[in-house]
C-alpha cells in the first residue's frame, strides 16, 4: 500500500485533445523524475500523443507502479528505470537500458530534483550540496550521457524543468534557487554549442502547480486561497497546462525555440515582490521548528 506522503500517481480520468494524437508518434522520451508529479504527467500526455517513453528516478517500486499506470491508460509503452542522476554510471546503464529498448531517444526532460524548506542560518553543507548535487549535477549529467550516446548523431529536444525561484529570491529556497538558477544558465550554453548537431534546449520554469507534492509541502503554511490571491490570473496552474506546455515545445511547431526559458506560473513571480510577504512565510516557518 502507498503511504500518504507518496500516494499513487493516477491518469487522467479523460483528456481533450488540442493537437493531433500521433503528433510524436514514433519518438521515445527519457524523462527523470517521471515516477511522480509533474513529470509523470508530462510522462503521460506524451504518451497520449504516441510518445514511448522511460521514467527515471530513485525508488524502483513506485517507477513500476507508475510505468504500470501509464501503460495501463495510455496504451503505449514505459520502462521503468533506477537511476540516481548524481551517479554517472548509474545515468549511463539507464540510458543504455532506454537505446537496447527503443533504439532511439528524441526527447530528455530533465526532471529530477531535491527540495525543502529551510532558512540558510540553519542550512547544512551537506543539504545545500545535496540539491546542487540532483538539481544541477543531475542535469548536467543525463544531458551530457545522452547528448554522447545518441543526440550528438541524431539530434533532439532537451527540457530542462527550472522554477522562478532566483529571479527575485525566495525565502528558505536558497539552496533550490542556487541550483535552477545554474540550470538555467547551463541551459544558455547547451543550446549554443549543441545547436549545429541539431539539438535545441529549454528550460521550463513551473509556478504553483496544483495537486503537487511541492505545494504540499513547500506552501509555508499558505492556503490554497493565499495561493490563488497572490497570483495575477487568480490559479495555480495544473499539471496538465506544463505537460502540454512541453509536448508544445517538443514538436517541429516549436523548431525556433532554443535557449530560452518559458515561465508558465500566471505572472506570480511578477507579483511577488512583497518582502513583508515573503518575512511573514519565514516567520511562520520558523515558528514551527
Amino acid at each position: 500500500m502507498a503511504s500518504s506522503e507518496f500516494p499513487d500517481e493516477k491518469c487522467m480520468d479523460s483528456y481533450n485533445y488540442s493537437f493531433d494524437k500521433n503528433i510524436i508518434g514514433g519518438k521515445v522520451a527519457f524523462i527523470t523524475g517521471g515516477g511522480s508529479g509533474i513529470c509523470f504527467t508530462i510522462a503521460e500526455i506524451f504518451m497520449r500523443h504516441g510518445c514511448r517513453t522511460v521514467i527515471g528516478g530513485r525508488k524502483l517500486d513506485r517507477l513500476k507502479k507508475s510505468a504500470k499506470t501509464l501503460t495501463d491508460a495510455t496504451g503505449v509503452k514505459c520502462v521503468p528505470v533506477q537511476v540516481d542522476v548524481r551517479k554517472p554510471a548509474e545515468v549511463i546503464a539507464a540510458v543504455d537500458v532506454c537505446l537496447q529498448e527503443f533504439g532511439r531517444i528524441d526527447i530528455l526532460i530533465n526532471g529530477a530534483a531535491g527540495n525543502f524548506l529551510c532558512p540558510l542560518e540553519s542550512m547544512s553543507f551537506n543539504a545545500f550540496r545535496t540539491v546542487m548535487e540532483i538539481d544541477t549535477l543531475g542535469t548536467y549529467n543525463v544531458s551530457k550521457v545522452v547528448y554522447d550516446k545518441y543526440f550528438k548523431s541524431h539530434g533532439g529536444v532537451i527540457i530542462n524543468i527550472t522554477a522562478t525561484l532566483h529571479y527575485r529570491g525566495t525565502i528558505l529556497q536558497a539552496h533550490v534557487g542556487s541550483a535552477k538558477a545554474a540550470i538555467e544558465y547551463l541551459t544558455r550554453h547547451q543550446a549554443l554549442e549543441w545547436g549545429p548537431q541539431g539539438v535545441r534546449v529549454l528550460c521550463v520554469a513551473p509556478g504553483a502547480i496544483g495537486d503537487t507534492e511541492g505545494v504540499r509541502r513547500l506552501s509555508g503554511g499558505a492556503t490554497q486561497e493565499d495561493i490563488n490571491r497572490a497570483i495575477p490570473i487568480r490559479r495555480m496552474g495544473t499539471r496538465q497546462e506544463i505537460g502540454e506546455i512541453c509536448l508544445f515545445l517538443v514538436t517541429d511547431m516549436a523548431g525556433l525555440i532554443t535557449s530560452s526559458t518559458v515561465i508558465a506560473d500566471g505572472a506570480a513571480w511578477l507579483a511577488d515582490g512583497s518582502e513583508e510577504k515573503r518575512m511573514e512565510m519565514y516567520r511562520k516557518f520558523m515558528s514551527r521548528m
